[in-house]
């Protein structure tokens, strides 16, 4: 199974780093079951994060035809009101510092990741997961309607009127979709997906290494739901 982590201009770092190194360590764990790379929609570059101008490499081009699953992040920066709008860049087209998280998201709109994104949902061999503000990259492309997912907290309305069904959730779990809530719950996803694709005893064992006890469980749309108590 190979892994494509998304990298775009002002992505938050541990939206990256934590799902990363869980499934790099899968892969070790399980002999190479698992690959994992991060990319960006426009290929090899340097992406500088919303996490004090923390850089990271991109060393690929974000792919679907090569790729089982492509994951997504959110942004690093202000809260912002979702209303606020970009203002123009610096001289010499430098992304301006302490822009709203809302502004950077809004921002990948105009370049080739919507449309890469779109290929990797129309395709039922490749599953796309997202981490906090990563689902709202999708809900803001028109890529998630009537489909279950989570977002931070503070996203979960905005999540909700793209005509997303915004689930209150650690985890959620929508087949070819998967979606991780708050910053940390990279983790969590990243030992879900592992779980899910090569089995509990390569998902435990990293667990253990990382000494990190998954928090929540795993939403998924199907089978019984609650009745009022």
């Amino acid at each position: 199974m190979h892994i494509q982590v998304v990298l775009f201009d002002g992505f938050d770092a541990l939206d990256v780093i934590a799902p990363y190194e869980v499934l790099y360590a899968g892969g070790m764990a399980s002999d190479g079951a698992v690959t994992v790379e991060l990319v960006s929609a426009e290929g090899p570059r340097e992406v500088v994060s919303g996490t004090g101008g923390l850089v990271l490499h991109a060393v690929g081009s974000l792919d679907p035809e090569r790729a089982d699953m492509i994951l997504v992040p959110g942004a690093s920066g202000r809260v912002g009101d979702p209303a606020e709008v970009a203002e123009e860049e610096a001289d010499g087209g430098e992304r301006k510092q302490d822009e709203s998280i809302p502004v950077l998201l809004e921002r990948t709109l105009t370049t080739e990741l919507p449309a890469l994104l779109r290929q990797a949902m129309d395709d039922p061999d490749v599953t796309v997961a997202t981490v906090c503000g990563g689902s709202l990259v999708l809900a803001m492309a028109g890529l998630l309607e009537g489909r279950h997912a989570t977002t931070h907290h503070l996203g979960l309305d905005m999540l909700d009127a793209t005509g997303a069904h915004a689930v209150r959730a650690r985890v959620v779990d929508d087949g070819d979709l998967i979606s991780g809530a708050g910053v940390t719950s990279g983790l969590d996803l990243a030992l879900h997906v592992l779980e899910r694709e090569l089995g509990p005893r390569i998902a435990h064992y990293v667990e253990e290494l990382f000494a990190h006890e998954r928090r929540g469980t795993v939403w998924r749309a199907r089978a019984m739901a609650p009745v009022a108590l």
